[in-house]
């Protein structure tokens, strides 16, 4: 069995298992694990509106967690894709409200780069203190989403108000809007422009130089540096790269589901994308099918409490218990080898 095999195997288990253990809780709080995920998997499948919200939430999850996988790639953990997303959606309402007058594809084309520069833009401040005065990355990033949330909650207020009663800037122009289908719900086309941005990023990470920079850095720095790689430049462009695409989810959400930017519309998204990314341990192949798991679980929770009385936390749960068991996973990995190396220094000993 392959080493590639054996991982996905494991995977396997550890769905397996959190879901069993999800069901044993279930019994322990006195509902039927059958009857509530039966219940679950036909909210997030069955019918226009199920169906259609799952691919609505599948879209942002897919794009975060690859914006994350993109800077680990290089050594950088990007934890604030949260604050990029809600940057790139604020600035893809302001040019969806304010150049009404584009044609529809240049707007929403428009949108979209604004988006993912503001993103990019963002994402330099973490990486230049990262790479030129050995800042820590997660700190700055975690620290820089609360700043994004409030730049936004003062514009969405403030200068970009619709003068409503509810925090959110103007209507974004109809001809920038998404197409919606599967109607009602809010299932569109982005989720068509998640898909072919994650197969042009999934080459980029193993087929161009830019991926074989990143992942050489990632691995080992100096070696890259030996080599004629630069790791400090490597890593902004990777956070570069990383941001760009937290950018673009939110002017996703914007152009496809909203049609306004929402003063704190974002229930913690970019970090439920972290964590289907930490869970498949930043392999880019798995991404997009954990991503897709996530959101089946999110989107059919609902119904499972509507209809069985199981509280919907009960989803976050497994996914905490998901988290566990990779962390255990590498516990057991750096045992093995520890023990492995202790017994080599044993026998050179004998």
């Amino acid at each position: 069995m392959t080493k590639s095999t054996n991982k996905y195997l494991n995977l396997l288990l550890t769905t397996l298992v959190s879901i069993f253990i999800g069901a044993v809780i279930m019994l322990f709080l006195g509902h039927n694990p059958i009857e509530a995920y039966f219940q679950l998997f036909k909210g997030a499948f069955v019918g226009k509106l199920n169906l259609g919200t799952t691919l609505q939430k599948f879209v942002p999850l897919l794009l975060t967690s690859i914006a994350f996988v993109v800077s680990s790639r290089a050594g950088v953990f990007n934890v604030g894709v949260e604050g990029e997303l809600y940057l790139g959606a604020i600035a893809a309402a302001w040019v969806g409200f304010t150049f009404t007058s584009l044609p529809g594809p240049l707007l929403i084309i428009l949108c979209i780069m604004v988006a993912a520069l503001i993103g990019a833009a963002w994402s330099y401040i973490p990486s230049s203190l990262k790479a030129y005065l050995g800042v820590n990355e997660v700190c700055v990033t975690i620290l820089m989403n609360y700043v994004a949330k409030y730049i936004t909650s003062y514009l969405v207020n403030g200068p970009f108000s619709a003068k409503t009663g509810v925090p959110q800037t103007p209507t974004i122009a109809n001809s920038a809007k998404l197409t919606q289908f599967l109607k009602p719900s809010q299932a569109n086309t982005g989720l068509f422009i998640a898909i072919g941005l994650a197969i042009v990023i999934y080459w980029i990470l193993t087929k161009s130089s830019w991926g074989y920079r990143f992942t050489s850095v990632g691995l080992n720095p100096f070696h890259a540096e030996y080599i004629g790689i630069s790791p400090k430049r490597s890593m902004i462009h990777a956070m570069y790269l990383s941001g760009a695409i937290g950018g673009i989810a939110g002017a996703l959400e914007v152009l496809g589901t909203y049609g306004y930017f929402l003063d704190n519309f974002s229930s913690g998204i970019a970090f439920d994308g972290m964590l289907a990314a930490l869970i498949v341990k930043n392999d880019i192949k798995m991404v997009p099918f954990m991503a897709f798991f996530l959101a089946v679980l999110k989107s059919g929770a609902l119904g499972m409490e509507r209809y069985t009385g199981v509280p919907k936390s009960i989803v976050d749960t497994i996914i905490a218990i998901f988290i566990i068991f990779a962390t255990m996973e590498a516990l057991f990995a750096f045992n093995k080898k520890r023990k492995a190396k202790n017994t080599q220094t044993v026998k050179e000993q004998i």
